[in-house]
């Protein structure tokens, strides 16, 4: 099942093998690199794309581990700032100067990141269902726990040894759908076609099993940094929640709601006229499960005058 409109595959060379990605519209367009969430791929754009303006050239890349891109070597984690370098060696290969990034979830942290570190290459950042920098809820004090974590089931991982896990496809989409309720069937199907691989008695994923929790991964921050990387922030800034997101059902300790207020106060009084923030019925996959309720909202902000200026 093709996605429409798609124009090609792109294997873009790393130092541990390639990043995969998925090419819509003329490479000739002003770039728009989009950044799939947590055990996602590429493929969670195949829906919501075809419906933006063609006059883009829309980039879905596949993160290190995920997808078909390629493992990272053997002894190496996943962390936060690896993903903020890929999209670094990306547009690099793709020589892109300025570009906007559309981030789900996950990609869009990661996205928001770069965009802070990196202010004069993004035009504008949309955001689907995410923030920008991650705070925990319990605060920044957990951020140890999290490392030691992290380490600690690499090493169990690596140390096991285990052969990978085949089943058979519907076994596959049950087991996809009960670790992601957000996902709808049809949307479960699109992201394990390019997240499975087949081998004779059924499937494997094609995912690095080093790859556990996010909390393992991300690069928790505190309020002050928070407001700190938002002020490095040159890009226009569109948030768009989902009312039956991620942050009604993510964890069961996220009862502190006040964080939701913090966030949002805080990028509307630092970026001003630069913030945009909507609120559309949906749940956390609202992107490829109803992508017509985004489609437009996102059109109208990719295609509104402003770039991000020169200095601030």
């Amino acid at each position: 099942m093709a996605a429409k409109g798609l124009l090609s595959e792109l294997k873009l060379a790393v130092p541990w093998g390639y990043i995969a990605a998925k090419v819509w519209g003329s490479q000739q367009a002003p770039p728009v690199l989009c950044l799939h969430g947590w055990l996602d791929n590429a493929s969670s754009f195949d829906r919501l794309i075809p419906l933006l303006p063609k006059d883009f050239c829309y980039v879905a890349m596949d993160f290190g581990g995920h997808g078909l891109s390629s493992h990272y070597s053997p002894g190496l984690p996943y962390y936060q700032e690896n993903f903020v370098s890929e999209i670094r060696r990306v547009v690099a290969a793709l020589k892109w100067k300025h570009f906007s990034i559309v981030g789900h979830s996950f990609g869009g942290a990661v996205g928001a990141m770069f965009s802070s570190i990196f202010p004069e290459m993004v035009n504008k950042l949309i955001l689907l269902d995410t923030w920008p920098f991650p705070l925990d809820p319990k605060g920044i004090e957990r951020v140890p726990t999290y490392r030691r974590g992290a380490i600690e089931y690499v090493l169990q991982v690596e140390a096991s040894q285990k052969p990978r896990q085949v089943a058979s496809p519907e076994e596959m989409l049950q087991r996809f759908m009960k670790n992601n309720s957000h996902v709808s069937e049809e949307s479960a199907r699109l992201l394990l076609q390019r997240g499975t691989t087949k081998v004779a008695t059924g499937l494997t994923l094609n995912r690095d099993r080093r790859i556990a929790l996010p909390v393992h991964c991300m690069d928790f921050v505190s309020r002050e940094q928070f407001v700190n990387f938002t002020k490095q922030l040159r890009a226009h800034v569109l948030l768009i929640k989902a009312m039956q997101g991620y942050f009604n059902v993510r964890r069961e300790d996220d009862t502190n709601k006040s964080i939701i207020t913090f966030v949002t106060d805080t990028l509307k009084s630092i970026l001003k006229e630069r913030y945009q923030y909507i609120e559309v019925p949906g749940s956390h996959y609202v992107h490829l499960n109803q992508p017509e309720t985004v489609a437009g909202i996102i059109s109208a902000f990719l295609q509104s005058k402003e770039t991000i200026p020169h200095r601030m």
